[in-house]
Formats: structure tokens, C-alpha cells, sequence
């Protein structure tokens, strides 16, 4: 099996593997991180109102502008 002295060392490709895998998990944190923060901004916002609904009697307050 013939060396290349020049060739870098194994460990350089075991580097460059494990750097790979760092970046793809700290991708994936961050997209967690970021949809963690979409829902609990989705969370925190007023209930949407359904239009569909329909009431019965009076809605509201009634104030009396006479007195």
C-alpha cells in the first residue's frame, strides 16, 4: 500500500466531519429556537374572532347619557 507523505492527515478529514455535523445541529437549533418563538408569539396574540357566531340579546354595555 503505497504513502503519500504529502497527503494531509486522517485526522483533518475527521475535523472536517465533525465540523459538518456541528453546523447541521446548530442549524436545527436554531430553526427550533426560531419556531418555538413563532408559536409563542401566535400564543400570545389577541384570539381571532369568529364572524360566524351569532348572539342572542344585546352585546355591549348600555350607558346612560341623560343623567
Amino acid at each position: 500500500m503505497p504513502v503519500n507523505l504529502n497527503a494531509p492527515p486522517a485526522s483533518g478529514d475527521i475535523q472536517s466531519s465533525l465540523a459538518v455535523k456541528v453546523a447541521q445541529l446548530a442549524k436545527q437549533q436554531m430553526q427550533t429556537q426560531g419556531q418555538i418563538a413563532v408559536d409563542l408569539v401566535n400564543a400570545s396574540a389577541a384570539p381571532q374572532q369568529n364572524d360566524t357566531l351569532e348572539t342572542s340579546g344585546r352585546v355591549g354595555t348600555l350607558v346612560n347619557t341623560t343623567a
